[in-house]
């Protein structure tokens, strides 16, 4: 059966760990390793593409990318079991405190950081 939420994932991670004894090598320590381990090998199927090829990816680089996020998501979840965090919330509250750092006013159009706001700080820019 597909795994249809973020709920059921984590779920399967879980078991599938389980299934080969590997919960006691799941430290946070050693999934934060990892999990930066995949998200480096994300990174090389774009190495030296311009922007532009790295929006048309061929149908094998497409696939190695698929695999490699895969790999990250999997080892975030486990992280996200390991320290009983439930990634929903947590992006949900994220977003919410990005929002009120970059507002839409602030920061629409532009890739730079803008100063703190008063609202950040405390203090003015």
């Amino acid at each position: 059966m597909p795994i249809q939420d973020l709920r059921e994932l984590a779920l399967a991670v879980r078991e599938f760990g389980h299934a080969r004894d590997w919960h006691q090598f799941h430290t946070p320590k050693n999934l934060t390793a990892a999990l930066i381990v995949e998200a480096a090998e994300l990174l090389e199927p774009f190495q030296w593409l311009t922007a532009e090829e790295s929006l048309n990816l061929s149908p094998e680089k497409r696939e190695a990318v698929r695999q490699e996020m895969a790999d990250v998501l999997i080892y975030l979840v486990s992280l996200a079991n390991c320290l009983d965090i439930d990634l929903l919330r947590a992006a949900e509250d994220k977003l919410s405190i990005n929002a009120r750092k970059y507002p839409v006013e602030r920061v629409r159009g532009s890739a730079e950081k803008p100063p703190p706001s008063t609202t950040d700080t405390g203090k003015q820019p």
